[in-house]
Formats: structure tokens, C-alpha cells, sequence
């Protein structure tokens, strides 16, 4: 009984805590998405394009996939075909995001290995191209989800109401073992191509001159941190053989672990888009504190330099005390 209330409670402390991160990503998030909305100059840029392919797909999967988990951790029970619904769009936008952030290593391999080709290859009918392309690899997963567990699954069970997760679909273990393989394979397939860009772009950083070197430099260490995210993602997929595997040694060991791999290899992954990208980027970055100070950024960054330099006159002219 003991056992089973410190469970509890570590799982209620975790929940807590889960949700404030979340909270204060999906704030982050959609102020990103709102500054994106606003400029339609970063609207028609296809760097800037692909970046809400992460924002838009990270906050929905952020949003449904803390919602699931409230409803198992209170035992919440809702309808079969509401659950296979969640499910299958998880799984589309799991997919979807790193596929996004490929998409922008390449970008910037174009742009900085083939400067003069970048205008002729990004243009809109490509990016669209890109844009579909994404999209219909990302739904190849939640489509033999979906297809292989309405074939399998009683026909009663369509219309019971079940506490959700995306095992409730797999009648067969065999289910669960495709599936993860597909992810395993994709994300190893777009890790591949990403190392593939961080290689040429740090040939093209050694050869580059003084002028570009600066720019060249900075699109090495974005892909680099893209490819950190990626291995997080990739690792997310291990996690579960680790966590049966400490379930039979301690059951408050296992909690811990399951909670810390959802934080770490599933949320932070998703939450380091807007870190990454959107406040390292210099215009995407002006002109969101723009917004987050309401128009008065320029009115608020002057001000704290007049004080600086207040301060520093002050400091300057102050008289000698012997």
C-alpha cells in the first residue's frame, strides 16, 4: 500500500512538472507561430517555411500528446474510433517534424555548398514539392497503423470507450514491432542525410573566406544541433526495452525512468525547434521581441542602453574618495 502511494504521488509530481514545461514551450511556440503569421516576409521565405513545419506540427503533438497522458494518468475512458483518431495523428506528426528539420539541413547545405544555385532550386513550386513530399512519407506510418488495426480489431471494440494509448490498436505483438522498425529506419535514414550536410558544410567552413566564414560557421552548428535533436528523437525508440527491462528489478525506478525518457527523448526534442532556429535566427528573433514587448521592443531596448550608458558616465565621472 505504501508502494502504491509513493507511486502516486511521484507520478502526480512529475505530471506537474510536465505540464508547466509544457505550458511555458507552447507559449513559446505560439508566439513563434503568430510572429511567422504576421511577416510576409518570412511567409514566402523557404528557410523560414520549413521552420513552422516544426512549429505547427511540435505544438500540436506537444498539446495531444499531454492530453493523452491526463486522461491514462486519471483513467479516463473515452471512445475507441476518438482514441485510433489520436493515435494515428501522433504518429503522423512524430514523423512529420524531424522530416522538417531535414529538409532545413538541406536547405542550408544548397545555400551554403551551391550559393549560386540556391534561387533557382528553392522556389515556390519546389518548396511545395518538399512540402508534399514531407507529408506523404510522414502519413505512411499512421496509414498501416491505422489500416492494419481496423483489420485486426473485434468490431465490438469499435464502439466500446478504452483509457488511450496507442497500444489499445495492436492486437498483435508483430504490430508494435513493424512499427517501431519504420520509425527506427526513418530516423536513422534522416540522421544519415544530416551528418551527410554537417560533412559538406564543414568542407565549405575550411574553404571558405573571411567574409563568409562567419555565416558558414553558423549553419554548421545549426545542422549540428539538429542532429542532436534527431538522436534524441531516434533514442525515444530504444527507451521502451530499457524501461521492461528495469520493471522487473523496481517498480519506483521504472516510473522515474519512464517519466524522465517522455521529458528528455520526447519533449525536449519538440521543445528545442523555437531554441534553436526561431531565437537564434536575427530577424526571426527581432522581430518576435517585437511582439512579445508589444510593439515596444526598440522603445525598450533603448532605454535599458540610455541606463547602461547612465551608468557607465556615472561610473566614469564619479570622484575619487581618499
Amino acid at each position: 500500500m505504501k508502494i502504491n502511494l509513493n507511486i502516486y504521488l511521484l507520478m502526480e509530481n512529475f505530471l506537474i512538472i510536465q505540464l508547466a514545461v509544457v505550458v511555458i514551450f507552447l507559449y513559446i511556440n505560439c508566439l513563434m507561430i503568430f510572429t511567422f503569421l504576421k511577416k510576409e516576409a518570412f511567409r514566402t521565405d523557404t528557410r523560414y517555411i520549413l521552420f513552422s513545419q516544426t512549429l505547427f506540427p511540435d505544438s500540436g503533438l506537444i498539446l495531444i500528446a499531454n492530453l493523452a497522458l491526463v486522461l491514462v494518468y486519471y483513467q479516463v475512458a473515452i471512445h475507441f474510433v476518438v482514441c485510433c483518431l489520436l493515435s494515428v495523428i501522433m504518429s503522423l506528426l512524430t514523423v512529420v517534424s524531424p522530416l522538417a528539420l531535414v529538409a532545413m539541413c538541406l536547405e542550408r547545405y544548397v545555400a551554403i555548398c551551391m550559393p549560386l544555385r540556391h534561387a533557382d532550386i528553392s522556389t515556390p513550386r519546389t518548396r511545395n514539392i518538399c512540402l508534399l513530399i514531407m507529408w506523404l512519407i510522414s502519413s505512411v506510418i499512421p496509414i498501416y497503423v491505422l489500416y492494419v488495426s481496423l483489420f485486426l480489431i473485434p468490431s465490438k471494440l469499435l464502439l466500446a470507450y478504452v483509457v488511450c494509448s496507442i497500444d489499445v490498436l495492436f492486437v498483435e505483438s508483430w504490430q508494435n514491432l513493424v512499427r517501431t522498425t519504420l520509425f527506427q529506419m526513418y530516423f536513422l535514414v534522416m540522421f544519415g542525410i544530416v551528418l551527410f550536410t554537417y560533412v559538406k558544410i564543414m568542407k565549405a567552413a575550411r574553404a571558405a573566406s573571411s567574409e563568409n566564414k562567419k555565416s558558414t560557421n553558423k549553419g554548421l552548428r545549426t545542422v549540428l544541433l539538429h542532429a542532436f535533436q534527431l538522436l534524441l528523437s531516434l533514442l525515444q525508440f530504444i527507451c521502451p526495452y530499457v524501461e521492461t527491462s528495469v520493471l522487473h528489478i523496481d517498480i519506483l525506478l521504472y516510473v522515474n525512468l519512464r517519466y524522465s525518457d517522455f521529458i528528455v527523448f520526447f519533449l525536449a526534442p519538440r521543445c528545442l525547434s523555437p531554441l534553436i532556429y526561431g531565437l537564434r535566427d536575427e530577424k526571426f528573433s527581432v522581430v518576435l521581441r517585437n511582439y512579445v514587448f508589444f510593439g515596444h521592443y526598440t522603445f525598450v531596448s533603448n532605454l535599458f542602453n540610455s541606463v547602461n550608458s547612465r551608468s557607465r558616465v556615472q561610473t566614469k565621472t564619479k570622484p575619487m574618495v581618499i
